[in-house]
């Protein structure tokens, strides 16, 4: 079965999507660990109820970035994981981390990549984007991580409408729902990929 580790650093809406997926039997996967840079975020109270194995890595942990790095990549290790996921993680990953599961790192991103996408554009800051350049449509990507923000392969992508009388709020729940519809779909497909399972 496809071992699947998690990054957070606030709420996790997208991982417990995954986790209900992999619950119910839809996703032939375990989440195997959370890793949070946040001691607080939800997305680690999320990981407890289901008695998934968690840890909070930060540099408050781990003072210097290399350290850090270092960390995170033998606490992936550890955990078993064939594929990690970025569920709203803040923070670049460093190059150990990069390099020991390069081409198996997966993120999430509120828009339709190149769009919107790069350091800045997170959170309500993409869809007031969207709102503001008039755009009629918006969506979710799923792309693999490379060393900087959204530039890498795009994996799959969602397209949501905008509507007349959408505003930040009620367009980032539509869009909240594609994404996490979609990133279940794209590691279904990965699940079901022999390599999946060749590591």
């Amino acid at each position: 079965m496809m071992r699947i580790a998690a990054l957070a650093s606030h709420g996790g809406s997208i991982l417990q999507a995954v986790i209900d997926a992999s619950e119910s039997g839809v996703l032939p996967a375990e989440i195997s660990l959370v890793v949070s840079n946040n001691s607080q975020s939800g997305a680690l109270k999320r990981a407890h109820t289901h008695g998934i194995d968690t840890v909070h890595l930060s540099l408050k942990t781990h003072p210097g970035e290399d350290v850090l790095d270092g960390a995170i990549e033998a606490a992936l290790v550890e955990s078993g994981a064939h594929w990690v996921l970025l569920t709203g993680y803040m923070k670049k990953l460093g190059p150990k981390t990069l390099d020991r599961y390069r081409n198996h790192i997966l993120n999430t991103h509120p828009a339709l990549l190149p769009r919107y996408g790069g350091q800045g554009f997170f959170g309500r800051k993409v869809h007031a984007a969207v709102l503001r350049a008039g755009d009629s449509e918006t969506g979710a990507t799923v792309h693999l991580v490379d060393a900087d923000y959204d530039t890498g392969p795009i994996l799959a992508q969602a397209r949501v409408p905008v509507r007349a009388n959408d505003n930040e709020e009620s367009l980032e729940e539509r869009v909240k729902e594609a994404e996490r519809k979609l990133i279940v779909t794209t590691l279904c497909e990965l699940a079901a990929r022999k390599e999946a399972s060749s590591y």
